[in-house]
């Protein structure tokens, strides 16, 4: 399924990879299924993380030789593939749209982040070039559906779906880092002393002014939509 290409770098051929079964060619029934080493992987992304997804871990966990794996995912590569596009697959895509691009693309913004904070290895994951499975097109599709009522070409309509998913994949990133340090009120309180002396410094008048301004609410789901009003309000569509 993976192959390298002139310059060296590791590639995932998406024909061999999405329009084959998954099933070895040859050789005798296998006892276990390219679906079953995926949710295997994907059970232990969710609990550990995605340094412990290696061949040997998911091959212990199907209770498979780590060879045999190979026929179905040859790399890491290949496997972080097919875990991408499995959990892409709880995303809903037959709800009905409202015809509101924007309220529509919103909607959309927040399927994107509550699937990511149920799989907090999945923003990482997406950093790299992903070849779009199965599950991945029926929900380009849906938000593609949601951007018709806009004058943008096909073009314009991909970047403005690349551009939500980039942005939802970097606040969760950040959403989750922050959250590990809340878990840390020695490191918070540190920060708050930090910034403290940084205003009171007379080298930062913009950021003193920025942070003596009113608070907003912290709430976690809050501040995304805030942020996520901002970024589809913004967008010019002529």
């Amino acid at each position: 399924m993976s192959r390298r290409d002139a310059a060296g770098t590791s590639g995932v051929d998406p024909e061999q990879l999405w329009l084959r079964t998954g099933q070895p060619a040859r050789g005798r029934k296998p006892a276990f299924s390219r679906q079953a080493i995926t949710a295997a992987a994907v059970t232990l992304a969710d609990a550990e993380g995605l340094e412990a997804v290696t061949m040997r871990r998911v091959a212990s966990e199907v209770g498979a030789g780590v060879m045999s794996l190979y026929s179905y995912a040859p790399d890491k590569e290949t496997l972080l593939e097919l875990m991408v596009d499995r959990v892409s697959g709880e995303l809903p895509t037959d709800g009905p749209l409202t015809g509101d691009w924007r309220t529509d693309l919103k909607a959309i913004g927040h399927l994107q982040r509550a699937l990511m904070l149920r799989h907090p290895w999945l923003p990482a994951a997406l950093t790299t070039r992903r070849t779009p499975g199965p599950h991945t097109l029926d929900f380009l599709e849906h938000a593609l559906a949601a951007l018709r009522p806009t004058r943008l070409d096909g073009a314009a309509k991909l970047e403005v779906f690349s551009q939500l998913t980039g942005f939802v994949a970097g606040h969760v990133a950040h959403e989750i880092a922050q959250a590990a340090v809340a878990d840390r009120p020695d490191r918070a309180a540190a920060e708050a002393r930090y910034l403290a002396a940084v205003a009171a410094d007379g080298h930062h008048p913009e950021l003193t002014e920025a942070l003596s301004a009113p608070g907003r609410p912290l709430a976690p789901e809050a501040t995304f939509t805030r942020f996520l009003d901002r970024l589809i309000d913004g967008l010019d569509t002529d």
